[in-house]
């Protein structure tokens, strides 16, 4: 059996030359040893927040200009510029697993139908199948129960409410389990009118008049349909969901839906058997089955177990855990993955195969939606980083060439301030100060008027003309002389 190489991830190193701005750069490659968290979008991230940290400069540099004492401008410069340098260097922590050449890109990753194509047509329906075929999927994904009478079938809820006209057409047995009903009665019910009307996905309107005919008239589909349809064109993914304990075939379930996949003629290397029940009978009367596990253990433990396969949602698996699986030749399946950019991630993670209800959309991916060779992530980050800092410096010149010279108060510049349109704020400031000091201008006179006031004041009065016209002028001097008692 051949073993899978290690999966291998570029990482980068920084290497700041000197002050005169020439940055080199270098990569090296090596195997990681924890777990990394950090999303595939954080190179676009780390540029949105130099965006973030240059506008808000604007500010903060602001803030810088108008403050009056020293210390309080150091400290608006530590803080912010700490901030500042960190965002600068948050790429010597970003590890993207689409941060590499593009010759190290892997396989595309199988795509395998979630309950079909339910974008496209109702779940778990003939119709919903025949979609996925049609895009030449790796897969099929269907959860099997059975009926009353012991007729295996595919279904995922418990009930039939969410999928099917029972409270309609039944009423007394909308809340009952659906595998506590007989077959007979299962095919009578629709399994199409609830996609129309609820659609799900936002996609019914898209259908074609003969598609929107036909996914009103699907009815539940059996696993015998699944597999005359599915036999030597797709593998199938097959999960089984336990009816209640006072079913009749409790007990035979597995046995029954085994006999069912036996007696299909279906190729026992295209069945992905996932349940972990009885799974030493199941290898005895099925030795082509490839075993699946949904639950995520150490790799020597499932090799112990004759697993071959692991289905996993896609947030519980690391990098580092996909490639320890890998080098014990463990195939791992993600689900559910719709959204291509999540899609082109797992891709250059090289994850093997996921599962999706997007299949349609995914299955039309030529490539990861980005992907970008260290040199240039290289130089992206050092531009970005460059025309930052340069752009901070020039908004603290100019907050400071605008805002700083309020310190300085005097009529001249409240006129200039006045026709440069200042802001009433630093009118207001820039009046009062001058204000307070024509208030202490006014004070310090009125001081040196007192002390000089006894020695002048008499040559005043006497050298002050009478006007000879205005009546009661002599008296007004004749009263200010008595009161002066002279």
């Amino acid at each position: 059996m051949v073993r899978h190489q290690p999966l291998q991830y570029y990482e980068p190193q920084l290497c700041l030359s000197c002050l005169t701005g020439i940055y080199g750069c270098r990569w090296k490659r090596y195997q990681r040893s924890h777990d990394d968290t950090t999303p595939g979008t954080a190179p676009f991230l780390h540029v949105g927040a130099l965006a973030a940290i240059t506008a808000l400069s604007w500010i903060v540099a602001g803030q810088f200009a108008r403050a009056e004492r020293s210390s309080s401008q150091v400290a608006i410069l530590c803080i912010f510029f700490a901030m500042v340098f960190a965002f600068y260097l948050a790429p010597l922590t970003i590890s993207s697993p689409c941060i590499m050449e593009k010759k190290d890109l892997g396989p595309k990753p199988a795509l395998i139908g979630h309950r079909g194509a339910p974008m496209l047509a109702p779940e778990h329906t003939l119709m919903s199948f025949r979609k996925a075929l049609e895009q030449k999927l790796y897969g099929l994904q269907a959860d099997v129960t059975i009926s009353l009478d012991g007729v295996p079938f595919l279904m995922h809820d418990t009930t039939l409410r969410r999928t099917t006209n029972v409270e309609e057409e039944f009423p007394e047995l909308a809340r009952r389990p659906a595998s506590m009903l007989n077959w007979t009665i299962l095919q009578r019910l629709n399994a199409g009118q609830w996609f129309l009307k609820t659609d799900p996905f936002w996609t019914a309107s898209s259908l074609s008049p003969s598609d929107h005919r036909e996914a009103q008239n699907q009815s539940i589909c059996s696993l015998a349909e699944l597999l005359e349809l599915a036999k030597g064109n797709a593998t199938l993914l097959l999960n089984l969901r336990d009816p209640p304990r006072e079913h009749p075939y409790r007990g035979s379930f597995l046995n029954v839906t085994l006999e069912a996949l036996l007696r299909s003629g279906f190729p026992q290397h295209q069945v992905m058997w996932l349940p972990n029940r009885q799974r030493p009978f199941v290898r005895k009367v099925a030795p082509g089955f490839q075993q699946t596990s949904g639950s995520k253990e150490a790799a020597a433990s499932l090799r112990r177990g004759h697993i071959q396969r692991l289905n996993l949602r896609y947030t519980q698996v690391s990098r580092q855990e996909l490639r320890d699986y890998a080098s014990w030749n463990l195939s791992v399946n993600l689900y559910t993955v719709n959204a291509p950019w999540l899609f082109s991630l797992l891709w250059c993670a090289g994850v093997p195969s996921v599962t999706s209800d997007n299949s349609h959309t995914l299955s039309q991916v030529p490539s990861p939606l980005w992907i970008m060779p260290p040199d240039e992530y290289c130089l992206m980050w050092v531009t970005a980083d460059l025309v930052s800092f340069s752009l901070i410096i020039g908004i603290f010149v100019l907050q400071k060439w605008r805002l700083g010279g309020i310190r300085s108060y005097n009529p001249e510049q409240i006129m200039l301030s006045a026709a440069v349109r200042r802001t009433s704020r630093d009118v207001s400031i820039m009046k009062e100060k001058l204000i307070f000091s024509e208030i202490s201008d006014g004070m310090e006179v009125s001081d040196e008027l007192s002390v000089c006031s006894d020695n002048s004041y008499d040559t005043y009065a006497n050298s002050a003309p009478t006007p000879k016209d205005n009546r009661g002028s002599g008296s007004r001097t004749k009263t200010l002389t008595d009161q002066s008692g002279r």
